[in-house]
């Protein structure tokens, strides 16, 4: 006897993650008012935000949804280009490049090269713009649209899929991830 899914259980897996990258950008958010107020942000800080962005929101979450969720509702009829997948597509790439920025802007500031200060500001206003924005279009039209389109099969499919992302990462690599999400908003809530 198979285990029934809930039909929205993989939607759901997404939103979760979601929260935990939104800690993350309005912590991030904090950091780049107290670098460009000169306050300044710590390096070490500033790299595991990096590692959660490459690991967690990129490899882990974005994963997810670019090898199989957004596959899933390609064979049910959306179109791969355009709207909504193209252009979340588009904005993944466009979030991938700022993350790059960030890495550059990060080895920069702790070396304390001239001008750092301001250039690491912009690519981390530009992460603090494209996330919201970006998991907003996810949450309220693409998931709410999924659920119209996906059957109860595929959602059973995507479930088994998003596992094998969770042991490619491991648990280890997730619960750092989302240690430092919770890190970052008990640091929001503070200030």
């Amino acid at each position: 006897m198979s285990q029934e899914i809930p039909t929205n259980a993989a939607v759901a897996e997404l939103i979760a993650e979601h929260a935990q990258i939104q800690k993350v950008v309005a912590g991030l958010a904090l950091l780049e008012t107290r670098v460009t107020s000169g306050e300044g942000a710590d390096p070490a800080l500033l790299r595991r935000i990096l590692e959660f962005l490459r690991e967690y929101a990129d490899r882990l979450h974005h994963g997810k949804e670019e090898s199989f969720f957004f596959l899933a509702l390609e064979r049910r009829g959306v179109p791969a280009t355009g709207c909504p997948v193209g252009a979340l597509l588009g904005e993944h790439k466009r979030g991938r490049a700022l993350v790059a920025e960030f890495a550059e802007g990060i080895e920069a500031y702790a070396a304390g090269t001239e001008g750092a200060s301001e250039g690491l500001a912009a690519t981390m206003r530009g992460l603090t713009e494209l996330y919201p924005a970006h998991i907003w279009k996810e949450d309220y039209l693409l998931f709410p649209m999924s659920e119209k389109v996906l059957r109860e099969e595929d959602l059973a499919e995507l479930i088994a899929q998003f596992k094998t992302v969770d042991l490619a990462i491991g648990d280890a690599a997730i619960a750092r991830a989302e240690a430092l999400a919770t890190e970052l908003a008990g640091i929001v809530a503070q200030s």
